[in-house]
């Protein structure tokens, strides 16, 4: 009896905040006491929204017509009910529809599963190029048409600023212009790692000694937090990815600026060397 009070007084505060709000998923990163996933940034993750909302209505149908089935059986044909029970074995019309209704719901569900599938996989023609090489433990990132090369790493608790997230930020992140197509190529130097932002629906491998390709585009600006989602060894929790999605010239900006960086980089590696 005290579990079935403590099982009700649970479900009460989820109903409570779920109504208050402050449940629902924020945009780009974990919320307290968060239901369901991430707001959606990009078109892909819109469809995996949608995908999973239509499943969990024919998964929630199909249970609850079990659950009547079963309710119906046990007060309809219970002992008492029947003290003479039926002896029919067959019935060929209720084995054909419990045979064919099922065939159909999987059907229901492929088609959209593989047009998810699609969107994730054709590859659109790509504005930004980004390269990302996990290491134990942390994310290299290169622009190979800008010849910009950096390493984000996740920065410790001590030194984070005011409204940086514990274990998501970085001392440099990912930078990409808003409603830009970004394919991003997975790399690995040691173990396998994997490149996961939720609200992009975006989460590949990283496999050592392959390249491996994924793609998002994102259509609101802001700053988008993920996490290395593979046990790839002792530090694994501390590996985050972020990225930040800004206005076309704002991006503009950051590339001359690093470009700029980079050459005055190599510029002094140079004259060290002579």
């Amino acid at each position: 009896m005290a579990i079935f009070h403590r099982g009700l007084t649970v479900l009460a505060a989820l109903v409570g905040l779920t109504a208050s709000g402050s449940a629902f998923a924020g945009m780009g990163q974990p919320s307290p006491w968060q239901l369901g996933f991430q707001g959606a940034a990009t078109p892909v993750m819109e469809q995996i929204n949608d995908f999973h909302t239509y499943v969990t209505i024919i998964i929630t149908i199909i249970a609850l017509f079990v659950l009547a089935l079963m309710i119906y059986v046990m007060v309809r044909f219970n002992e008492r009910r029947n003290p003479d029970p039926s002896r029919t074995s067959h019935n060929t019309p209720l084995e054909v529809a419990w045979t064919v209704i099922p065939i159909l719901i999987l059907v229901a569900i492929a088609i959209p599963s593989f047009r998810l599938l699609f969107a994730q996989y054709d590859f659109p023609k790509p504005d930004v190029t980004i390269t990302a090489t996990g290491s134990q433990w942390y994310w290299s990132y290169e622009y190979p048409d800008e010849g910009i090369r950096f390493d984000s790493i996740m920065v410790p608790e001590a030194n984070l600023k005011p409204g940086q997230p514990r274990l998501l930020s970085v001392d440099r992140e990912v930078v990409v212009p808003v409603g830009a197509n970004v394919v991003v190529g997975l790399k690995s130097n040691d173990v396998i790692h994997d490149w996961a932002v939720p609200s992009f629906g975006v989460k590949l491998d990283a496999v050592p000694g392959r390249l491996q390709q994924t793609w998002f585009r994102a259509e609101k600006e802001g700053w988008y937090y993920g996490q290395c989602s593979e046990l790839c060894g002792r530090n694994h929790a501390f590996m985050p990815i972020a990225v930040r999605v800004v206005s076309q010239d704002e991006y503009d900006a950051w590339i001359a600026e690093n470009k700029t960086a980079a050459i005055d980089t190599e510029g002094k590696v140079a004259a060290a060397q002579d």
